[in-house]
């Protein structure tokens, strides 16, 4: 990823998404030309030159100091993902890796936790929304990543290749665009990843709707909220989904789809889980995931 195209592309959309009104800004009469505020205005609301946003927007800034970033993000009412993705694009760039993508592997701790969550889908993402691991339920859920390739095993291709995922996802088009507004984010965090840049790749050629939501900037931080899914056996299914960081392992994301008590999901589940447990005496366990 090019960062000063890429700085430049993202403070050109929170801008033009951003009127003045609620910006705070008093109607000065002229016609507006462009959506959204114009350069003078973000520059005159962060306090800095017009000259010098001018540069920054263009990419020509170098590295502003974390306080001219705070000050940028406020006058743009970024929320907390669209502040850390400013943050890591005019942070001081990073030295490009020369070695390979790292594999990560889940630690048997967190392994044996996923686990023991057997009532509920689970599953843990690394970077590029790679499944790691998933549970039972999760597998019977979404889809089985266990009988995939190791490298198909991917959040983000099966929302947005597998036909049956648009089936199965009920708010199928906010889940996927909330996906790639997730790849958007970890793509300023990590710039140099070759293999998300191959993902983004082949993304783009795949699917019809990526160049569209991948090209409006959008970042998203994973932490939670609800998915709602159509199982051909159960039925509807609702869920609250919370996210989760393991201390030393920034990269891995352990994701839990929790249920209310004796909702109709949750009796759904159970249905599930009765119908498909011969499936545990005719499959070994599987093994954390490269």
């Amino acid at each position: 990823m090019d960062r000063s195209s890429e700085t430049a592309a993202f403070l050109r959309s929170r801008r033009a998404g951003l009127t003045p009104d609620r910006a705070g800004l008093p109607a000065d009469g002229r016609i507006r030309r462009v959506p959204g505020l114009r350069r003078d205005e973000v520059a005159r609301l962060a306090g800095v030159s017009t000259e010098y946003y001018t540069r920054l927007e263009q990419g020509r800034a170098g590295s502003p100091s974390p306080e001219v970033v705070e000050a940028l993000a406020r006058a743009l009412r970024l929320d907390a993902s669209e502040r850390e993705h400013l943050t890591n694009l005019l942070g001081r760039p990073a030295a490009p890796r020369r070695t390979a993508a790292p594999h990560y592997r889940v630690r048997p701790g967190l392994y044996l936790q996923l686990q023991t969550l057997d009532h509920v889908p689970a599953f843990i993402l690394g970077r590029r929304a790679d499944v790691l691991a998933s549970n039972r339920l999760a597998r019977e859920v979404l889809t089985d990543f266990d009988a995939l390739p190791a490298p198909r095993r991917n959040l983000a291709r099966y929302y947005l290749l597998d036909p049956e995922a648009r089936e199965r996802v009920a708010d199928w088009e906010r889940v996927a665009a909330e996906t790639v507004a997730v790849l958007r984010l970890e793509a300023g965090r990590h710039p140099h990843d070759r293999r998300l840049a191959d993902l983004v790749g082949e993304l783009t050629l795949k699917s019809p709707e990526f160049s569209t939501w991948w090209n409006d900037h959008r970042v998203l931080s994973r932490t939670h909220g609800t998915k709602s899914y159509r199982h051909p056996l159960v039925g509807d299914l609702h869920f609250s989904y919370e996210s989760f960081q393991p201390l030393g392992d920034p990269d891995q994301t352990l994701c839990v789809y929790n249920v209310e008590p004796d909702s109709p999901t949750a009796h759904a589940l159970q249905l599930l889980s009765s119908w498909t447990a011969p499936e545990l005496r005719t499959r070994p366990p599987a093994e954390p995931q490269a």
